[in-house]
């Protein structure tokens, strides 16, 4: 292992058990919820892995060291840190961030990285990043989908967030070559909602389907990863004809507002808090255990597979 990796009592344990285990990415702690909910939300998503027979470990870089797990101490330390003191970290940055000894957390594309060096190969997160809007002018595409491309770990999701550009997205995974798998239905859920009007490339329903999927991968020497799309319960969803004109009210301000680069996603996810008058923190929260619940599923089948059970 990696001398600036440092895996959690727990998850240490369960890699000497070879018990399952699901990675959790913290970029939703620090920049995707206010302090409290983002600490009880982080504690809910780890409850409901424990839940279902797998081992959370939450991904964090603290004072330069890559933390795979994080006790509850250091949960709250970084759920209290204002997000100014904390580095958003994407590929480009992680390395930036270990060696400066600074915080920071982590992104879809960093979790996946850390995730891989740990050896773990399912990552249970709420909305992956994706084609941004106007981006045929901005350039504004997210790392997450090129790490989908070469990084082989199985993300469960609810779709890509909501205030991309979900067609352009889509259409970029289909060139990289990243399997899309919506599960439990045909259309592509929209995170907030669980129809954004597009079809699913692919469908499994069955865990143990992805879990043979990503061995097939492995076997055949693909490169890359998997999308799993879950869709958020339908009893917490906020409908595509509720949340899409919020939605457009949001990127407006934010254009007026000059809003770019790494600061849009925050921006936009707590305008839409702000617009819901909280529902879409509901929502948000539902989908993560939601996902939290198929990934201890599909990590328990990965499990049975490397055991040979």
């Amino acid at each position: 292992m990696i001398d600036f990796i440092e895996l959690s009592a727990e998850v240490a344990a369960a890699k000497q058990e070879k018990a399952p285990v699901v990675a959790l990415e913290s970029t939703i702690i620090t920049h995707g919820m206010p302090y409290p909910q983002n600490l009880d939300m982080a504690r809910k998503v780890e409850a409901e892995i424990r839940a279902h027979g797998a081992v959370p470990a939450t991904i964090a870089v603290i004072d330069g060291k890559i933390r795979i797990g994080l006790d509850d101490a250091a949960m709250e330390r970084l759920a209290k840190t204002p997000q100014a003191q904390v580095m958003k970290l994407s590929r480009a940055d992680l390395a930036v961030c270990i060696a400066a000894g600074r915080t920071g957390a982590t992104t879809v594309a960093a979790t996946m990285i850390c995730a891989h060096l740990a050896g773990i190969g399912v990552f249970a997160t709420g909305g992956i990043g994706g084609v941004h809007r106007g981006a045929e002018n901005s350039f504004d595409i997210s790392a997450d989908l090129q790490e989908l491309a070469q990084t082989p770990v199985t993300v469960i999701c609810a779709g890509a967030k909501a205030i991309l550009d979900l067609p352009k997205t889509l259409e970029v995974l289909e060139t990289l070559g990243v399997p899309v798998i919506a599960c439990g239905q045909d259309q592509l859920p929209a995170f907030w909602s669980r129809d954004s009007g597009l079809r699913a490339p692919l469908r499994m329903d069955d865990p143990a389907d992805i879990a043979n999927a990503a061995a097939a991968r492995a076997a055949l020497n693909i490169p890359g990863g998997q999308l799993i799309a879950n869709p958020i319960p339908a009893e917490a969803e906020i409908p595509r004809a509720t949340i899409t004109p919020i939605i457009e009210q949001a990127l407006a301000d934010a254009a007026r507002h000059r809003i770019a680069a790494k600061a849009v996603t925050p921006y936009l996810l707590q305008r839409i808090f702000e617009l819901t008058e909280g529902r879409s923190l509901e929502a948000n929260i539902a989908l993560v255990l939601n996902n939290a619940r198929l990934g201890a599923q599909i990590a328990r089948e990965v499990n049975k597979l490397h055991l040979g059970t």
